[in-house]
C-alpha cells in the first residue's frame, strides 16, 4: 500500500510538471530546455554511469513517447536499447510464474518413495496393488498406478520376478 501511494505521489508530481510546462510561454520553454541541456551535457563530461530508480526509468520511458528517436542522443542519456531493455525487464517480471505450482498433479513425497521401495524390497512376493493396500492400512492415500511407477523408477521389476533389494534383479 506504500508503495502505491509513492507510485501515485510521483506520478501527480510527474503530471503537475507536465501541466507547468504547458502553460508557459514558447521562449521561456525553449530557454530552460537550452538551460536543462546545456546541464546535461556538463553533468555527462563529470558523471560515469548514471544510476536510475524506477520511478526515472517510468519517466523517461513516458517521455520518450513524446520525442521522436532521432532527437533521443541529445535529450536523454540512455538509448532506445536500454528502455527498450527496461521494458522487457518489466514485462519479465510481471509475467513471472516460477513462483507459481506447476500444473499436473504434485509429486509424490521422498519419504513416501522411499517406503514403498523399502516394502517392495523387503517383501519381494508382493505386487504394486498388495503394497497399495499396505500403505492405506498405514494412512497414506496413495494410487497403485504411483506405485508401479515408483517401483518402475527404481529398477524394481513386477512381484514374480522380484527377488530382493533394488539392483539384484535377474
Amino acid at each position: 500500500m506504500v508503495l502505491r501511494s509513492l507510485w501515485a505521489r510521483i506520478l501527480a508530481r510527474c503530471l503537475l510538471g507536465c501541466l507547468m510546462l504547458l502553460t508557459r510561454r514558447e521562449t521561456s520553454r525553449d530557454a530552460e530546455l537550452l538551460a536543462l541541456r546545456h546541464e546535461i551535457a556538463v553533468l555527462r563530461r563529470q558523471a560515469g554511469r548514471t544510476l536510475y530508480e524506477p520511478a526515472d526509468r517510468l519517466w523517461l520511458a513516458a517521455l520518450s513517447r513524446l520525442i521522436p528517436r532521432h532527437q533521443w542522443r541529445q535529450v536523454f542519456a540512455v538509448t532506445p536499447a536500454t528502455i527498450l531493455a527496461w521494458y522487457r525487464r518489466l514485462v519479465a517480471r510481471k509475467w513471472d510464474y516460477t513462483s507459481r505450482r506447476r500444473p499436473g498433479r504434485p509429486a509424490t513425497a521422498a519419504g513416501i518413495r522411499q517406503l514403498v521401495i523399502r516394502i517392495a524390497s523387503d517383501n519381494p512376493t508382493w505386487g504394486h496393488r498388495r503394497i497399495q493396500g499396505e500403505l492405506v492400512r498405514l494412512g497414506h492415500s496413495i494410487a497403485a498406478s504411483t506405485i508401479w511407477q515408483i517401483l518402475h523408477d527404481a529398477g524394481i521389476s513386477p512381484a514374480p520376478r522380484r527377488t530382493g533389494r533394488p539392483g539384484s534383479n535377474s
